[in-house]
């Protein structure tokens, strides 16, 4: 599947661990990279410097939807369900195990 344009969904909604050009520290969920440009296309794109996640990510229909706010929220729900545990939900888990 080809990136639909002017989208940019999967460089905003999910957080980025690893370094970004720009970004040292990656980006956190909902917060656009700093390499997406006026048109929404990554300014990095094929280049080395990409961070292997970014270059992992494949567009596909589940993802992509049929719209770019469709995408917005698969991948903030998927964002939301692979997120690391806060040290409170972690307690809670040995209380109820």
């Amino acid at each position: 599947m080809i990136c639909r344009s002017e989208c940019g969904a999967c460089c905003i909604a999910p957080s980025i661990s690893s370094p970004i050009p720009g970004m040292p520290h990656g980006k956190p969920a909902g917060v656009p990279c700093i390499q997406l440009d006026e048109q929404l296309r990554c300014r990095i794109f094929g280049q080395p410097e990409r961070p292997a996640c970014c270059s992992g990510l494949q567009a596909s229909p589940e993802m992509c939807g049929t719209k770019r706010e469709e995408a917005l929220l698969w991948l903030a729900e998927l964002e939301t369900l692979t997120a690391p545990a806060s040290p409170n939900e972690r307690d809670i888990k040995k209380e109820v195990f």
